[in-house]
Parts: C-alpha cells; structure tokens; sequence
C-alpha cells in the first residue's frame, strides 16, 4: 500500500497517543477513518483534529476486549464507508505487578485489551480487508514484546503474544497469495497517556518509590512523539514490513534481546536487588532515631 488517500482506516485507541497521532496524520494524507476508544472524550477531540480535511470521519465508542462490540463495529464501518484498507489494533493498557501478588481479574483485564483486543480486531476485519483488494493489519506489540521485565509479566505476555500472533498471520496470508499483509508494531518509549491509566501493585509502588516516580521515570524514558511514531508506521505499512521498531532506544534494546537470556536478565536482576535495598534502607530510620524513640517508650512505661 504506497498511497492512503481515498482508504479507509479503522484505528482503536483512537482516542490519544499514537491512535491520535495515526488518525491526524492519515487524515493529513486523504485518508477516510474509522476510529473507536472507550474514552468518548478523548475520541471527540481526536475526530475534531482530523474533520475539515474533505475526508469522512466516524467514530464510535468500543471496548475491544468484548468480541462482539468489536464485530459489530467493523460491520458498521463498512456500513459507513463502504469498504475497510487498513486496521490499526492500538489500544492498549498497562499492569505493574509480581505475578505472585497479581490478581487475575487485573491479569484479565490487561489480557483482554492488548491480546484479545488484537485478535478480536484482526479476525473481524481481514474479510472486509480481503474484500476491499488492497488490505493492511497493523498490530501494536511493544519492545516489551522482544525481551522480559520484571513486574511486567502480564504486558510482556500479552505483547509476546501479538508478535507471535502477527508473525503467524503474515506468513499464512502470504501462502494464500492474499492481498492483504500484516505488520507487528515494536515501539519504545512513546509520550502517550499509558504510564497515566496503569493499574499498579502497591507492594511493586512502594519498591519503586510510589506511583509518581514510575510515571515519572516512563516520562523520562519516552524519547519518541506519538506525531513521530505514527509516520514511522505509516512508512513501515508503505514499505510492507513484517516488524517496525519505534524510535532509537527500540532499536537498542532490540540488540539487547539478541543477546544470551542470561546477560541482560542478570542485569535486571542486579538492578531490581538494588532497588530494593536502596527502598528498604530509605524506609528504616536513623539509629539516632531509632533510640530516641525507644528511650522515650520506655520513659513513658515508668511513669
């Protein structure tokens, strides 16, 4: 696919970030869009950013963990518009946690979105893609669907699973001769919204030094632009890739994963200890303290 103008491009998460960024910038381009999020709000703003381009703009409020919604979507954009080109599975969540300490009711919400929302997306629209005669998938993993991390055994899961899914996908609709083709999306860090909304273990929260300083840390890393990430994309779909990675630092760590388990999990491992100690040492009070308070209770036990 070397031109979006004129296609129609189905995008969930349209509501902020990269799905944001993809909606603007294919409507820059002519593109028609489709767009969906559970954030009503957020999808008004971004089908705001996109109309006056000459373009036709629907949007529609849908969770993709629910099959059926997501069924009845996809038949409503060909309703809509006639035809579906492209489908962006974006929306996405995110989960600190141990898997120890992880409930399965956030396991399953995290697992509903980024995996099922995936394929729930992917199966719904590839008839109408092959329909059309010229059709793109573009599923969104994440470096974190490359290598493991603790405390992200759910996200990691979930996004190892796109990229096998994806991997399996392209392979299969190239022994069929299709005309469609699939590409799985790695990004690195991306200013969006996600470090905002995750759900977090406490017990992780309190080693990491509380809920700011994990997002603060996630701002601090996220070197890319959704405006940024979303062209390069777009350029991985015109140039037909099977993989995209995002940004320098996905790149990097793409080298990482190369490297024998051991090597980088050790790391991670050493620096996960160091965390720890460096927490607990904060949480204990000075001896000078400690005996001050104990002087004083035993005062107290005398009067």
């Amino acid at each position: 696919m070397k031109d979006f103008g004129g296609k129609v491009a189905a995008i969930t998460g349209a509501g902020s970030g990269i799905g944001r960024a993809l909606a603007v910038e294919l409507a820059r381009r002519g593109a028609h869009l489709a767009l969906s999020d559970i954030d009503e709000v957020g999808l008004a703003e971004t089908v705001a950013s996109c109309e006056g381009r000459a373009l036709k703009v629907t949007s529609h409020r849908v969770d993709v963990a629910d099959r059926d919604a997501v069924f009845a979507w996809a038949d409503q954009v060909v309703d809509d518009h006639g035809q579906v080109n492209l489908v962006f599975n974006n929306a996405g969540v995110a989960l600190v946690a141990d898997i120890e300490s992880m409930s399965y009711d956030d396991l399953e919400w995290l697992m509903g979105i980024n995996f099922w929302g995936v394929v729930h997306g992917t199966k719904a629209f590839l008839p109408h893609l092959e329909a059309s005669g010229d059709g793109h998938v573009v599923n969104v993993s994440s470096v974190f669907g490359l290598f493991s991390v603790p405390s992200q055994s759910a996200y990691n899961a979930a996004k190892f699973a796109v990229r096998g899914f994806t991997d399996a996908l392209r392979m299969e609709l190239e022994i069929k001769g299709s005309c469609v083709s699939s590409t799985t999306i790695h990004p690195g860090g991306v200013k969006t919204n996600i470090a905002r909304n995750l759900r977090m273990d406490p017990e992780v929260a309190v080693v990491a030094g509380g809920p700011s300083a994990i997002r603060d840390g996630f701002d601090q890393l996220a070197l890319t632009t959704p405006d940024k990430a979303a062209r390069q994309i777009l350029t991985a779909v015109e140039r037909n890739r099977r993989r995209a990675l995002i940004g320098a630092d996905a790149k990097v760590l793409d080298l990482v994963a190369r490297l024998p388990a051991g090597l980088y999990q050790r790391a991670l491992v050493a620096g996960g200890r160091n965390q720890r100690r460096t927490q607990a040492a904060s949480a204990t009070p000075p001896a000078s303290t400690v005996n001050a308070t104990t002087s004083a209770t035993e005062h107290a036990r005398t009067q």
